[in-house]
Order: C-alpha cells, then sequence, then structure tokens
C-alpha cells in the first residue's frame, strides 16, 4: 500500500528531525551545565543521531527528509555572524593587525595543508576536492566548496574532524610552540579549528574566546570571498 508506505516513511522523517533536535539541545544543555569539551554538541550531537540511527535502522533517505530542512539554517546563520562582529568592533580596532595576521596565515597554512595532505596520500578526487575548505567553519566551507569542485556533505564531515582535532591537540601545540599570549592562542584556534576552536578558546579565556571567534569569521568570509582564485591553482 503505497499510501502507508508514504505515511510510515513521513513518520520516520518527522521522528528523525525531533530526535536531531533532540540530540542537540540535550548536548547543549549538558555543556552549559558541566562545561567539558566532550560534551559540546558538535561532538555529542553528533555520535547520538548516529547511533540512533544505526540502533534505530533508520534509512538515510527517510532520516533525510525532514531533518535535511536544518541545513536551510545555514544561511541565516552566515548572516548572524555579523553580530559579534559589531558587538566585539572595539577589539577589531584596538587589534587590526593581529586579526589581520592571524585570518592571513591562518588561510594560507589552512590551504597549504590540506593541499599537501590531498597530494601526499593520493585522496580520490572528490575526497581531495572537498577537504581544501576543512579549517572554516561549516556555512562557510559549504558554500565554498562548490568552487573546487567538493561535496558539500563530505566537506561538512572533514570540518568537524579539523575542528576536533585541532581542539585536542592544540594545549600541547601551545606548549611545545611556547604560545603564551591570549591573541596567539585565540587567533590560532579560529583560524585553524572554526568552531570547535572557538568553544575550546572560550574554555582558555574570555579574550581567546572572543579572538578566537572574530578570526574563524574572518577566515571563514575570506575563504569564500577567495575561493574561486584559490581554486585555479589548487585544483
Amino acid at each position: 500500500m503505497p499510501i502507508f508506505e508514504d505515511t510510515g516513511a513521513a513518520l520516520v522523517g518527522v521522528f528523525s528531525l525531533v530526535m536531531t533536535l533532540a540530540c542537540y539541545f540535550g548536548a547543549k544543555y549538558a555543556y552549559d551545565k558541566y562545561k567539558f569539551w566532550w560534551l559540546s554538541p558538535i561532538m555529542l550531537a553528533p555520535l547520538g543521531i548516529v547511533s540512533l540511527v544505526l540502533l534505530l535502522d533508520i534509512p538515510l533517505t527517510s532520516y533525510f527528509q525532514f531533518s535535511q530542512l536544518l541545513t536551510l539554517m545555514l544561511t541565516p546563520a552566515v548572516i548572524a555572524f555579523a553580530v559579534p562582529i559589531y558587538r566585539e568592533r572595539h577589539l577589531i580596532a584596538k587589534y587590526p593587525l593581529t586579526l589581520s595576521i592571524g585570518v592571513l596565515v591562518g588561510l594560507f597554512l589552512g590551504l597549504l595543508s590540506s593541499w599537501g595532505l590531498s597530494k601526499l596520500v593520493s585522496l580520490p578526487p572528490e575526497l581531495s576536492q572537498s577537504v581544501l575548505v576543512r579549517f572554516v567553519s561549516t556555512p562557510f566551507a559549504m558554500e565554498a566548496t562548490s568552487s573546487f569542485g567538493g561535496l558539500p556533505e563530505l566537506t561538512a564531515m572533514l570540518v568537524l574532524l579539523t575542528g576536533v582535532l585541532g581542539m585536542l591537540i592544540c594545549e600541547p601545540i601551545f606548549r611545545m610552540a611556547k604560545i603564551n599570549t591570549s591573541l596567539g592562542k585565540g587567533a590560532a584556534l579560529g583560524a585553524s579549528a572554526h568552531g570547535v576552536g572557538a568553544a575550546k578558546a572560550s574554555e582558555i579565556g574570555e579574550e581567546e574566546g572572543v579572538v578566537a571567534s572574530l578570526t574563524m569569521i574572518f577566515t571563514g568570509i575570506a575563504m569564500v570571498i577567495m575561493a574561486p582564485l584559490f581554486s585555479l591553482f589548487l585544483v
């Protein structure tokens, strides 16, 4: 009976959407309360969602039937980045050189390391093109990856992995490189590990978190603007 089959698939789709939102808000509540990095929504929510999808054997087509609507929120999320830029305008005026260097160095090293990785490991074309923007925040990465021929869904996963890795190894690297200033730590985390890095920077200190957020935003904007030009040399 196609009608009942369609109704069943729609119910699974609605359930998947509710489940996704519940995992996100549950992780957000836990992180706000306990402040452990592994409780952050970007860590805990995907683990919960994947576990439930596998446990309940939910087909991916049914999962994405309504959950796909959440990706439409990426566009207003990009526009919302204007709010912290306006709110922290005094910090931008105070440290224009630090922020500019952080963005330029982060953009250059992020692209160079991604391109080098794709050549060194000889990745498949879809993966090598998707990995190039892995170091900028998801809304910017999904917009910029099309210029390189990357796949937005694959890019989003690589962005997540890059952020988690950056968060885990940042403190040993700070000690080895003797990066002790709040500006240095914030700029490094924002430019290399995007939103996850900004969350980690906020744990380290308030100024680190603000600098990381601004560096993350400006690096993402620069990537979207420059991606068509970069693609001429890297693809």
